[in-house]
């Protein structure tokens, strides 16, 4: 990539990288997570991938007390109060220093959002190619939402294209269309999220409207890209028959093109929930908004059965 070290030295904020994973597109892939997004859904998994800064997270169940972070940390985040248990100052900003982890005897604390050079992530990347080339994988890249940092989103995607790695992305579509169309460029599939299609009730459960979304979705399939729309289902906010009749109506149009590549389903789960706790925030969710499988079949039949390809996605 001769002329680009510019381009390989620019940096990502990202908070996690999780290799051999096989829900995130074809194959097995290495998906890197990039920290930041537009979005509030009130369901959120990744809550730590939510604000473009540095957080700490910490175990409250874990926690001895020890007041050792409180001694080392320069930005005294780390506090003890009048009954000596420890907290953090969630006001001050964390600078990733990560003193207090090095010290923390109980594990009880992790620093999430650190920067990574386009150079560093792909030295990542490449270190599981042969799995890409034996099961069809690669590299998608998801957050918090990665269209958020474009310049960074599309130099990764860019040299992993050029290093022959298969390349997604996974969208809210939150974004400028001029920036989704710079990544695009660099983009073998787009998993696209569909989270709610009247557009009054996705404010009311993600805090913006779906105007945006919804045209550089049909943009995008308007100009050939590859796209499986992805839909996160819960009960009581997206699953009703007049939802999905919305989600029909909208894709139908697309429906033989060969860059609509079908439907995912994505039943909601709560292996985020604890995470909420762990940043002393209060998880939005009241009650169980699970479906049941017999729910979850006949919403899938009701795709099915207009001859969308359509797939339920259980972790």
């Amino acid at each position: 990539m001769a002329g680009s070290n510019g381009v390989l030295e620019r940096k990502a904020l990202i908070f996690n990288v999780q290799k051999y994973n096989v829900f995130d597109g074809p194959g097995v892939r290495t998906l890197v997570f990039f920290k930041g997004c537009p979005l509030r859904c009130k369901w959120c998994a990744n809550p730590e991938g939510i604000h473009r800064k540095i957080q700490v997270m910490m175990k409250h169940n874990v926690c001895i007390n020890c007041g050792k972070c409180v001694e080392v940390c320069p930005q005294h985040i780390h506090k003890m109060d009048k009954d000596l248990k420890h907290y953090v100052d969630r006001n001050i900003e964390c600078i990733g220093c990560r003193k207090c982890t090095e010290v923390c005897p109980a594990r009880a604390l992790e620093i999430m959002g650190e920067e990574k050079t386009i150079s560093e992530l792909l030295d990542v990347v490449l270190e599981d190619k042969m799995f890409y080339e034996s099961s069809g994988g690669g590299v998608t890249i998801g957050g918090g939402e990665c269209t958020a940092q474009p310049e960074a989103c599309a130099s990764l995607l860019n040299a992993c294209k050029l290093a022959g790695v298969n390349t997604a992305i996974e969208t809210c579509g939150y974004a400028k269309l001029e920036d989704l169309l710079k990544i695009a460029e660099f983009v073998d599939l787009f998993l696209f999220d569909i989270k709610q299609f009247n557009s009054d009730l996705h404010q009311q459960w993600t805090g913006v409207r779906n105007e945006r979304i919804l045209d550089n979705l049909k943009e995008l399939l308007h100009r050939h890209y590859n796209v499986c729309v992805r839909m996160p289902l819960l009960k009581g906010v997206n699953s009703s028959r007049e939802d999905i009749e919305g989600v029909i109506e909208l894709l139908t149009p697309y429906k033989e093109d060969k860059n609509f590549k079908g439907i995912n389903l994505l039943p909601y789960h709560k292996m985020g929930v604890g995470k909420y706790d762990q940043l002393d925030i209060e998880y939005p969710i009241e009650g169980d908004p699970s479906l049941s499988e017999e729910e979850l079949d006949e919403i899938e039949s009701w795709l099915s059965d207009k001859d969308f390809p359509v797939k339920v996605i259980r972790h």
